[in-house]
């Protein structure tokens, strides 16, 4: 298949050269040879094949996963003529949690499961398209509107979820260029507020995905000073548990390491603001006790309609913050009214508060620290803004 095995920078070529064609300049065209322009509808046919092929992975990928689920839900215990439980092999579904505790032991339990380097259950897929943009790496409305209209034509305009991530191949293959995701109706640019490379817009609500649903799928940059873990930005409201951060709150002293503007990585102990609050899975209220009977229910996310939290966030969620008194007002800002006493502001913190308001659903997903069932992240303040 052509969309797989052609390497994706020569789709950039490709495209600069149909573009340089289209130049009028003088003899330019002329004693050109027509093989020498790209044959774009080929491209386009060949990108619109690759999308299709990826939709129709990911239900494949979904199809199973809820079959395997199905056969392996517990049976209710059968007894025998005294009444005791006969206990029999546990045909239950193994924890999302077996693969990171248990090592290799839980290898064989996924046996059969789907795979394919295109797809990945609980991640974005990455779709494309083949416009090319005669404004460079920045596409400018029309190519975007065109975006859409070609996966409109690749049939698969109705198999979108929010969330899905669309790459114009022909504006090239570094950091995240041409990538945007799809908000349910348009595609919508990356955000470029904390990152250079773009970060996932603050139009979409992280929790209603996974914390690494875009993993390598929208590409984090690293800056020394204020990002050396590659962390992505997502955007929370955690003023719903506001109570609960403000009862866990705790100044505690932490080791990090940080770079110098030469490169140089040093180990310091720091003061920061740690505190967390627990997101639990629905129960049914006629089952209590049977998860095979809460897998289909949802948890709305507060304040939000229509969206529901992500099974990845249900457990514990460590927030931290800066260990200063700008860091606490931060912090208690974004437990929302009402929860901390009010504070004497004077007239530079007024317009600090100000100005950082727009920042106070922005967090770092701490990566090295997460794991299934703890999810660990870090706010940030509007000073991190690059741009």
């Amino acid at each position: 298949m052509r969309g797989v095995s052609m390497p994706t920078h020569q789709y950039a070529q490709l495209a600069d050269t149909y573009l340089q064609a289209r130049i009028p300049t003088p003899g330019s065209l002329a004693g050109r040879p027509k093989a020498q322009i790209p044959d774009i509808v080929s491209l386009a046919m060949t990108t619109r094949a690759y999308t299709r092929v990826v939709m129709r992975l990911r239900a494949q990928a979904e199809s199973e996963a809820r079959a395997f689920a199905r056969s392996h839900l517990s049976p209710e215990p059968s007894r025998d003529g005294h009444g005791q439980v006969v206990r029999s092999s546990s045909s239950r579904t193994p924890s999302p949690t077996s693969l990171y505790s248990h090592g290799k032991s839980s290898v064989s339990s996924t046996k059969g499961a789907f795979r394919s380097p295109l797809v990945r259950l609980h991640r974005a897929p990455l779709l494309r398209v083949f416009v090319p943009s005669p404004e460079g790496e920045w596409l400018s409305d029309s190519s975007v509107v065109e975006c859409e209209a070609e996966l409109k034509r690749a049939g698969v305009l109705k198999l979108l979820r929010v969330g899905d991530v669309v790459w114009d191949v022909a504006v090239g293959d570094e950091g995240n260029l041409g990538r945007m995701v799809w908000d349910g109706s348009y595609l919508v640019d990356l955000d470029h507020k904390y990152s250079r490379m773009g970060e996932l817009s603050p139009y979409f609500h992280s929790l209603a995905f996974s914390p690494s649903y875009f993993h390598r799928v929208i590409r984090t940059g690293v800056n020394p000073v204020v990002n050396p873990g590659g962390n992505p930005i997502v955007y929370l409201d955690v003023s719903p548990w506001g109570q609960e951060l403000a009862a866990n709150l705790q100044l505690l002293q932490d080791r990090a390491t940080t770079a110098t503007p030469h490169g140089t990585l040093h180990s310091v102990v720091h003061w920061l603001h740690r505190s967390s609050f627990t997101i639990r899975p629905p129960v049914s209220p006629h089952h209590p006790h049977a998860y095979s009977h809460s897998q289909n229910l949802r948890l709305p996310i507060p304040n939000v309609a229509g969206f529901f939290i992500d099974p990845g966030w249900y457990g514990t969620v460590i927030v931290e913050a800066e260990g200063t008194n700008e860091g606490l007002a931060d912090f208690q800002a974004r437990c929302g009214p009402g929860v901390f006493p009010p504070r004497a502001d004077n007239v530079t913190s007024k317009m600090r508060n100000e100005k950082e308001k727009g920042s106070r659903r922005v967090y770092r997903v701490l990566r090295e620290k997460s794991r299934p069932g703890e999810i660990w992240i870090r706010a940030v303040r509007e000073k991190e803004r690059v741009m």
